[in-house]
């Protein structure tokens, strides 16, 4: 396992355990985990965004500190966000990402999130132009989210 999935994985240990807030000082995090300070700000950045459902608040100086809270919607709610958060275009990974964000909240069964990721595989949209398939990737994974909502 590499070291940016033990501390996403770490991060969201301690969010569900202390009821989706977590305080972390980057710092100590990275000696927890032999790894450079910007490494948990490359895990932060990429796996805690608003798109994922979190707001990430941070604090500078000596006694600062990171807050990472997990913003409680609905499944409407959250369905909606990710609709409107793909925008014209999607690639395969942002697509799977977003995908296990809604089963890690709860929002969609895991069978559901490999039925729609195979969907929205490369392999799946091989037979349209390379140009296109992103395009195509977002209004069917926006159609899908559309559909599971219901």
């Amino acid at each position: 396992m590499r070291i940016s999935d033990s501390v996403a994985n770490y991060i969201l240990q301690m969010l569900n355990d202390a009821d989706g807030i977590a305080e972390i000082q980057r710092n100590e995090l990275a000696n927890v985990f032999g790894c450079v300070p910007s490494q948990i700000n490359y895990v932060i950045t990429s796996r805690f965004t608003p798109e994922q459902g979190y707001i990430v608040e941070s604090r500078r100086g000596g006694g600062g500190y990171i807050r990472i809270t997990r913003r409680r919607m609905s499944k409407f709610d959250m369905v909606m966000h990710i609709v409107n958060a793909i925008g014209q275009t999607i690639d395969a990974a942002s697509a799977r990402a977003m995908l296990q964000n809604l089963v890690e909240s709860g929002m969609a069964e895991q069978s559901d999130a490999q039925l729609i990721a195979a969907a929205l595989s490369d392999k799946s949209l091989a037979a349209a132009p390379k140009e296109i398939r992103d395009q195509l990737r977002a209004a069917i994974f926006k159609n899908m989210l559309l559909v599971l909502n219901t």
